[in-house]
Order: structure tokens, then sequence, then C-alpha cells
């Protein structure tokens, strides 16, 4: 990197950089009093924080009495992958849980079900869940079980769509509830509750450009729903206790209104840019692979795999260069290694190498074609370098 060359930051998928809009209003409410308070103060803080909810309704399409606040998407995983709910205002036990195996860790380590009592469902060499298996799994659960179907819509390291439909049919007739990880798709493309058909949604603010510690679990109907993970006060009507971190969660409101309106003014902009960026590298480097290039994906996200170029010497290399990627999820405590989700792609078949895996490159409305340019031109000349090494080996 010269002196002269800005960092270029494309991890939108590990978090979004902090927008202007959601920093105003986290410093406004810095000085928030408690929102459960009675007195005036409370009360403006508790305007802060409804405010936020109806944001994050509007971007769901859903009623805000159902947006119930967290410290994060992990949280609300923990909350709903539990074997015990209300299922239409009355207790009930879930038997088994069905993840699959390509889901984020907090969805595919079963939260605090039993682990035998959890299922990991295969995927195909574009990372699709095979929806037989998952209609066997359904068909299993014997009469009078409950199951839960836990899963990603949009995988954070490819980008691949799971096929709603296709699942909700595999398991019509089933007493099968839904828990969806909308995370990376919330605010990159449209997404409504009522048309995911689930039970309850797992939402993060930092991947839309909020403050980090907020998230939300969002409930399709308050009188289906588990029962709460963190106890001992009335906050959010009893569904999750603490004292709200009401600057945080201001912040989700006012990311949740950019998103919004961003997917309204600039549908195709996300698109295009993958679209270049993926004309680019297949033009370069043909002998790249872009994972899960059959299937629906969000349009921000590319995965790319190049014979013998490791995830972790790319990622390093193009860190020196200026310009920060991912090899995989965020989650593992900031470590480079073995992606399950890739190892599960090429254990379906895909021609790609487990060991050295791929890397990520996730953007944001901010990004330009030029910035993908300059990624490009890095990851070739990487690339470049390994052939041109193999191919010394076999000439010594």
């Amino acid at each position: 990197m010269t002196a002269s060359q800005r960092r270029l930051y494309l991890d939108y998928n590990a978090t979004a950089p902090l927008l202007e809009e959601a920093r105003d209003a986290l410093v406004a409410a810095l000085d928030a009093a408690n929102p459960s308070s009675v007195h005036s103060e409370g009360s403006h803080a508790r305007a802060l924080v409804e405010g936020a909810r109806r944001s994050v309704a509007r971007l769901l399409s859903c009623d805000p009495a159902n947006v119930v606040f967290t410290s994060g998407a992990s949280e609300a995983a923990m909350t709903a992958l539990a074997p015990r709910w209300l299922i239409e205002g009355r207790e009930t036990a879930i038997h088994k849980l069905a993840v699959i195996d390509t889901d984020h860790p907090c969805i595919r380590e079963g939260g605090s079900f039993a682990a035998d009592h959890v299922t990991r469902l295969p995927v195909d060499a574009n990372g699709v869940v095979d929806c037989d298996a998952l209609a066997a799994w359904a068909a299993e659960l014997g009469e009078g079980n409950v199951g839960l179907l836990a899963l990603t819509l949009a995988n954070s390291e490819t980008g691949v769509l799971q096929p709603l439909e296709r699942i909700h049919a595999a398991i019509a007739g089933r007493p099968v509830r839904l828990v969806v990880d909308a995370v990376q798709a919330v605010g990159r493309i449209p997404l409504d509750l009522a048309g995911t058909e689930a039970d309850a949604l797992l939402v993060s603010g930092h991947k839309l450009g909020a403050a980090k510690g907020v998230g939300a679990l969002v409930l399709r109907d308050s009188a289906t729903r588990p029962f709460p993970l963190v106890r001992g006060g009335g906050q959010e009507t009893g569904r999750r206790a603490g004292t709200e971190p009401v600057p945080a969660i201001a912040s989700f409101g006012a990311a949740a209104d950019v998103a919004r309106e961003r997917i309204e003014a600039l549908p195709g902009r996300l698109m295009e840019l993958r679209a270049h960026l993926e004309a680019a590298i297949r033009k370069a480097l043909p002998g790249a692979v872009v994972l899960g290039a059959e299937a629906e994906r969000l349009p921000n996200t590319v995965a790319v795999a190049f014979p013998g170029l490791r995830s972790e010497t790319a990622q390093m290399a193009l860190d020196l260069a200026g310009i920060a990627i991912s090899a995989g999820s965020a989650c593992s405590s900031g470590k480079v290694g073995r992606s399950h989700v890739v190892a599960a792609m090429a254990e379906a078949g895909l021609a790609i190498s487990a060991e050295e895996g791929a890397i990520r490159v996730s953007f944001g409305y901010e990004t330009s074609a030029e910035d993908l340019d300059r990624f490009v031109r890095e990851y070739v000349g990487l690339a470049n370098r390994v052939t041109h090494a193999h191919r010394q080996d076999h000439a010594a």
C-alpha cells in the first residue's frame, strides 16, 4: 500500500461501518435516563426506545410490540433455540432441533438443546439445504412431538440464500416452528416477517451500521415465543430483563431507517457492484471459483477460492496491501482457520479445497466499482504469484 492510498474496507458482513445517522442518534442519547423511570427524563428515554422499535418494525413490516431488543443476534438465538416455548399461549416442550450444517455458529451449535437432540442438515455444492433430508427429519418427529427448525437465511460467508418456499413445503403439515437468522439479509434485500412465515427473526444492529451491542428477537405473534433467557425484571414487556441500552437502541433505529430508505431508493445498487466484481474476477482468473454461484445470493457478498491460494495467506497479504476482507465468519475469536461452510460445500461436491478455504468480499452502498477493481488487481497478483511458484516447482 502506498502512502497516498486509503485503506479499503470490504468486510461489511463482519460489521458495517457506523453510519453518520446512527452515530448522531447514539451521541444524542448518551445522557438519556432510565427508560423505566416514571419521571419526565425517563419518559424521554422511553420515547427514544419506542421510536427505535417502530423503525425496526417498519423495516420488517411487523408489529412494533413484537420487537424485543437484545444485546445482539447471538443472545436472540440463545433465547429462541430453547426446548421450552409458549405456543399459542400454552407452555410447550420442543423435542428436536434441526439446523443447517453451514449455519452461523450461533445457530449451528444448537443453543440450549442437548447435542443428541440436534440434527445438522446437509447442503448441496452451492450451500443450499437438502430439503429431502429436512422433510425426513420432520416426518420422524412422531405424533404429539413438536420440532424447531432454525436456519440462517443468508449465509454470512457465501451470501447464499436458503429457499424458504421449498423449506416450507418440506415441513408442511408437520408440527415444526421456525426461527430465521436474518442478520445478513436485513437491509440488503427486501424482507418482511410475514413473508418468511417465521415464528421469530433474529436481527443485529451493527450489520446495518448501528452501534455494536444491540439486536432484536422479532416475533410473529406474542403468544408464540420462547421463554426469556435473561430474567429478573419487567423490561421489554417481560420478554428480556435488564435496563435497555438507550444510546445503542437509538442508533439501531436510525440505521433501520437508513436501510429502509436505501432499499427503496437504490434497489439495484448492490447487485450491480456484485456483477461488476464477479465479471472482473472471472475475466482475470478463469480458474477462480465463486462459491454458491448457481444459487440465489446476497447482492453484497462474493466468496471466492483460487487453487493453491490459502485463504489465510490471501487475507494477510491483502491486509498488508490496505484491503480488509475476511476468510470466514468473524464470530470465531478473530481466528483464521478451516471454514465449516467451505468444508460442507466441498464435501457436497464443489471443486474447491476445504483446507485452502475461500475469502469473502462484502461491501455496502458506500463502496465504489473502483474500490472493487483495486481488490481485483491485488487478488489477481496473489493468484498469479501462486501459479508462477507452482510452475517453477514442477519445472525443478
